[in-house]
């Protein structure tokens, strides 16, 4: 391969994606909303992937709605519930079941800010794991409530 012939990859991700459960998946519940009803509310068990303050990637064992926008609300464990409308980017079926991308094309800045803080705080502690720094778990770490890792320091979280 000669000098020209190498290319080198730019990443087209706006935000930061925040794997979940340090490779294991997060189950959460996902509310699916008719946007003229709201008394029609579609709970969908899924299997979080990933999150970004941009979209997420969710598995879930039923087809997701055929709309052009999804009205849900995401819940997740130590975080308030987040309401978001977005739309699906794209969906993969294997054997029924259905891992979905989903753009936000509508979130609470608070919930953007957050989602985006915690994704930023689980990147800089794999940097601290990789440079073997001494002290890896910071107690103001946003990502704390989703973390399993082997390094995680229960006592920085507890309540004062």
């Amino acid at each position: 391969m000669t000098k020209k012939d190498h290319k080198v990859f730019k990443e087209r991700r706006e935000h930061v994606r925040l794997p979940i459960l340090h490779g294991i998946l997060e189950p959460v519940d996902v509310n699916f909303y008719d946007k003229d009803d709201v008394s029609k509310s579609r709970p969908q068990p899924a299997i979080l992937v990933d999150l970004s303050a941009g979209g997420m990637r969710l598995i879930t064992f039923l087809e997701p709605p055929h709309s052009k926008e999804l009205n849900m609300v995401l819940k997740l464990a130590g975080v308030k519930e987040m309401p978001i409308i977005g739309k699906i980017s794209w969906v993969k079926e294997k054997g029924g079941v259905f891992m979905n991308g989903i753009t936000f094309s509508d979130i609470g800045q608070e919930d953007k800010k957050r989602i985006s803080e915690m994704a930023e705080d689980y990147v800089d502690c794999d940097t601290r794991i990789a440079l073997k720094l001494p002290e890896v778990c910071v107690g103001n770490c946003g990502a704390h409530g989703l973390c399993n890792k082997p390094q995680k320091d229960e006592p920085l979280f507890k309540k004062k």
